[in-house]
């Protein structure tokens, strides 16, 4: 990806560029899109905190009360799913 960064670019590098993987140069351009692209600040500010709020309910599993997840799952068409 050189020269100018298109937001498909960055879509394509958004994970390597969140879990800070990629190289500095191009973190420099994705950097220089974003500064220019609310669009894309949007989606990566949006990765970051879906990312962490992963690793917070990881450590504390939430349960649900029952009568939401049934309904949660009819909504999603899963019902057969939840009985196996």
């Amino acid at each position: 990806m050189s020269g100018q960064v298109r937001c498909q670019d960055l879509l394509a590098s958004l994970s390597d560029y969140v879990d800070g993987v990629l190289d500095e140069a191009l973190c420099r351009e994705i950097e220089a899109h974003m500064a220019a692209c609310p669009n894309c600040r949007v989606v990566v500010d949006t990765l970051r905190k879906t990312i962490y709020l992963y690793h917070q309910m990881s450590k504390e599993p939430a349960t649900l009360p029952s009568v939401v997840q049934e309904r949660l799952y009819r909504m999603l068409h899963l019902d057969d799913y939840r009985k196996l």
